[in-house]
């Protein structure tokens, strides 16, 4: 069941909870019983995807250096001989 807006002339705005089938029906005020006009408000959408992709990377490992865990040597040497744009395999 949505939940509506209404605007009193007299009392302001306030809130329904109708059924679809009984949007369009007229509603009276709560306090003083005049009749309302309904107001129009953009429905509310969550985008799954921001918060995707917000839980995503606050879970993402931190990258640690240690000095026991570093190579000694580059893994990947370029050769001067031949090709130099080309790596060693």
């Amino acid at each position: 069941m949505p939940l509506y807006e209404y605007k009193c002339d007299r009392c302001g705005q306030f809130d329904a909870w109708r059924s679809l089938s009984d949007y369009q029906k007229p509603l009276n005020c709560e306090t003083c019983h005049e009749p309302a006009q309904r107001l129009f408000s953009p429905p509310t959408i969550l985008s799954a995807g921001l918060s995707n992709v917000r839980r995503v990377s606050a879970g993402e490992p931190k990258w640690v250096k240690s000095g026991d865990r570093e190579p000694t040597k580059p893994r990947n040497t370029v050769k001067t001989a031949g090709r130099p744009w080309m790596f060693g395999h």
